[in-house]
């Protein structure tokens, strides 16, 4: 899984599955450090961990055979294999970001592309996002041979008019035409500014901004999709060549 920046927000929802059975003194120590206790597991040897987390970041924690002491770090085994991360990876992050997938696709945007892609995308965009146009005018030949659908999510954070413009743009008759004109034309053809914003075009872009900053995502555009394996992938900024191959193949 590639190192993506959504941690608080993801691991918030994993805190509940902490287990209500008892921790052992020297956990317990661990824990009163600052250290959320998330869940129990077995670790290779048969030696007892606990998955948590500190300042947003997975950790492990694992207790002595005399269950006196408790040691707070990463296990590898003789071939160097980090298993510790192997398991923050497949019990938190990956589990975290398919509840946060969910989240990003129940959320109301732009549509484009067919049902039938190999890969579905969400991007955080705005009007005037010059990076954001050309990730639009990259994914189009994509979009086309189904190899990606992509729906994108208007917010207002490059000028002070992106708002009014993005509410324009969701308010029209057609929102994809009024878009497809925006991005098409390198923001040539802009839709009619409306007196009066809808309340719920209002509530639509404060809620896809507030979505946004949860994520730890500080600019546009925010590129998100789930890959062939489930796990949650982020780009951040214009995406590269070696980016835009993998989001194509959904790696």
């Amino acid at each position: 899984m590639k190192k993506i920046a959504l941690i608080c927000f993801l691991m918030s929802s994993l805190t509940a599955q902490a287990q209500n059975a008892p921790l052992p003194e020297p956990v317990k120590q661990i824990e009163k450090q600052g250290v959320e206790i998330i869940k129990p597991f077995t670790a290779p040897g048969g030696v007892q961990g606990w998955l948590g987390k500190f300042q947003d970041t997975g950790v492990t924690i694992y207790l002595t055979p005399d269950k006196k002491h408790a040691i707070s770090g990463y296990m590898y085994d003789a071939q160097g294999n980090n298993l510790s991360e192997k398991i923050i990876n497949d019990e938190i992050y990956i589990p975290a970001g398919r509840e946060m997938w969910k989240t990003l696709t129940s959320a109301q945007g732009i549509k484009e592309g067919s049902e039938e892609a190999g890969c579905k995308v969400v991007v955080f965009a705005d009007p005037f996002c010059p990076y954001c146009n050309k990730f639009w005018h990259q994914a189009q030949p994509f979009i086309k041979d189904k190899r990606i659908s992509m729906t994108t999510l208007l917010v207002g954070v490059i000028r002070p008019d992106s708002g009014r413009y993005a509410a324009a743009i969701l308010a029209a008759d057609d929102p994809q035409k009024a878009w497809h004109d925006l991005e098409s034309s390198d923001a040539k053809i802009k839709p009619a500014l409306k007196e009066n914003t809808p309340r719920a075009i209002f509530s639509q872009i404060q809620h896809i901004q507030q979505l946004m900053e949860q994520l730890g995502a500080n600019g546009t555009p925010a590129i998100y999709y789930l890959n062939k394996d489930r796990a949650l992938q982020q780009i951040l900024g214009m995406p590269n060549a070696q980016q835009m191959s993998d989001l194509a193949a959904c790696k």
